[in-house]
């Protein structure tokens, strides 16, 4: 039997600068790990993953990225950099050197991955470990996008586009994403399903999440090619995990060997036996192959 929604976490918000407030959950003792989800979920996705990390003796830290969920929703720029990855991991590590933690284990799903990424790289001191689920960095994902990757990921270019997907989003955020299908809310669990509704029927959040992808297309795939160039690459030790029932590998081959170019201590990784959001519909084998990584 599963426990109750976050039994033992506390609900949270801090300032991490000009302004901007992370809502987050934190529980447990022991080696600090921050869970970052992705799009268009809100921290509440980690509910069953959460309580085993801590099970196994780990500090967990589990935020709203800038602009989703509850968090700040700060006014955008020409080049979206308040969105960009370099802004949200600069909101991470703030928020846990205001917890008393200056040096922590990073886990990142999907959008999550590439301000987990951004974190390693940009402040190396502070991450020991990083775990990164269904994604290759974004400058690979560009450069390989062919026209398979276009017919199934054209929402990455669809959003990138001024005002349209705000409209089309608006017209029925439900539909859009897919939120009332039966079965949904057990699947997700009741309470994750009920804080990922509000969040896509806010429509700042709606347009907080597209300056997201706005910016991953411009500002981050800029970083990301300056880190390349500069031969810049991810010191901690890394795992990488995907999705079997999702298409990253069938696109791209074993996401392992792209990030073992971005890498200097790869510790393996493989597919989960899920569809794309694992921590909701694999919790068990994720935490499983996080635990004895986050020991090492």
């Amino acid at each position: 039997m599963r426990g109750a929604f976050f039994d033992g976490f506390e609900e949270r918000r801090a300032e991490v600068g000009d302004g901007v407030v992370l809502r987050f959950r934190v529980g447990g003792e022991g080696p600090p790990v921050v869970l970052l989800h992705g799009h268009p979920r809100t921290h509440t996705t980690w509910h069953r993953v959460a309580p085993l990390l801590v099970a196994a003796g780990h500090t967990v830290v589990c935020p709203d990225l800038r602009g989703y969920g509850r968090s700040s929703k700060p006014a955008t720029t020409a080049d979206h950099a308040p969105y960009s990855k370099r802004a949200l991991a600069g909101d991470v590590v703030t928020l846990m050197r205001a917890l008393g933690q200056e040096r922590f284990a990073l886990v990142g799903h999907d959008r999550g991955s590439y301000v987990a990424l951004r974190t390693a790289l940009d402040h190396p001191e502070a991450v020991t470990h990083l775990a990164v689920l269904d994604c290759i960095p974004l400058v690979e994902h560009l450069e390989r996008a062919d026209a398979r990757f276009a017919a199934a990921w054209w929402h990455w270019f669809f959003f990138a586009q001024p005002g349209k997907p705000e409209r089309a989003i608006a017209a029925d955020p439900e539909a859009w994403y897919d939120a009332l299908a039966p079965g949904r809310a057990v699947e997700m669990g009741e309470e994750n399903h009920a804080d990922f509704l509000a969040a896509i029927r806010d429509p700042a959040t709606r347009l907080a999440m597209l300056e997201d992808y706005r910016a991953g297309l411009g500002v981050d795939r800029l970083a990301e090619e300056a880190d390349r160039s500069a031969g810049r690459r991810v010191g901690c030790p890394t795992l990488v995990l995907w999705s079997a029932r999702d298409d990253l590998e069938e696109l791209h081959g074993d996401p392992r060997e792209i990030w073992a170019a971005w890498t200097s201590d790869l510790r393996g990784g493989g597919p989960i036996d899920s569809g794309h959001h694992m921590a909701e519909e694999a919790p068990e084998a994720l935490a499983a192959a996080l635990v004895p990584f986050l020991a090492m």
